[in-house]
């Protein structure tokens, strides 16, 4: 079925579905998931965001592109990476090289509306607790997604992943991805 590729890694902006869709995407190919945020939490025993104040986010990527190569050995995965984890050009080139790399595009409005209310995402914390959050937030998801969408377009499928019923999106994710791999 996946001849072409034994590997799928999600991208994308954060919320916009990568954790979300993974584990239905792979239990609908009879794969194993693996959420690289979560993996990293699990390992180092704290939150993104205490990793990102106690430790940095040089050790966060450090210990992020390590984890990803770690992963990878694994065949028939899918994988959600995080938000900024092809910003990166070693682990954007090592994805490519490793399997299929799925964008999951959401406009920044619909972003917007996900993250308003979030406090657990380390570059957006402080805005989000803190006073014209609306006017503050909508800037820094537009100067985030500016900086990002250039290596997210380098995914070999971009995926609007908007405005549907989970179901459904999965469903269409999954059809595009077949339609993709045997072309």
């Amino acid at each position: 079925m996946l001849e072409k590729s034994n590997k799928i890694f999600l991208t994308g902006f954060m919320t916009c579905g990568k954790s979300t869709l993974g584990p239905i995407l792979a239990n609908m190919l009879g794969w194993n998931f693996y959420d690289l945020d979560k993996e990293i939490v699990e390992r180092e025993k704290a939150t993104v965001v205490e990793i990102f104040k106690t430790k940095g986010e040089e050790y966060f990527r450090n210990f992020e592109s390590n984890l990803l190569k770690e992963i990878s050995e694994e065949p028939k995965i899918v994988v959600s990476l995080g938000g900024g984890t092809i910003i990166n050009n070693k682990n954007l080139n090592f994805v490519k090289e490793s399997g299929l790399l799925v964008y999951l595009r959401v406009s920044s409005e619909i972003l917007f509306q996900r993250l308003k209310n979030k406090t657990d995402r380390p570059l957006l914390r402080d805005i989000v607790l803190s006073d014209n959050k609306e006017i503050k937030l909508k800037e820094k998801i537009e100067k985030l997604l500016n900086e990002r969408e250039p290596y997210y377009l380098n995914a070999d499928l971009v995926f609007e992943a908007d405005d549907r019923r989970l179901g459904l999106t999965a469903d269409a994710l999954y059809k595009k991805i077949l339609r993709y791999v045997n072309e």
